[in-house]
């Protein structure tokens, strides 16, 4: 089992609109071979600064879904509500 990581920062007054296009991209993701589970974090003190932990059922399973066609036309959503890109890290349990 891996553990994904990413970090987004969110561009001023597009909160609500990166919420409901965030939540269809974890939806998916939701039904992707290899998918565990995820949940979504706030940053306390910076609405704007949220997290994304993912578990997968193996480093090439979040390879395949991060490579995929349809991450890619949903983060082509997502992607200009952010201040920044977004930050990947990849973890494993020691």
């Amino acid at each position: 089992m891996i553990y994904v990581l990413i970090e987004r920062e969110i561009a001023e007054d597009l909160e609500s609109t990166y919420e409901e296009t965030a939540r269809k991209l974890l939806t998916h993701a939701y039904h992707t071979d290899g998918f565990v589970d995820g949940h979504t974090y706030i940053e306390m003190g910076n609405p704007l600064r949220r997290f994304t932990l993912s578990k997968w059922r193996s480093i090439q399973d979040w390879q395949q879904w991060y490579s995929s066609d349809q991450r890619h036309e949903q983060l082509a959503q997502l992607s200009p509500m952010l201040a920044h890109q977004e930050r990947i890290t990849i973890l494993e349990q020691t």
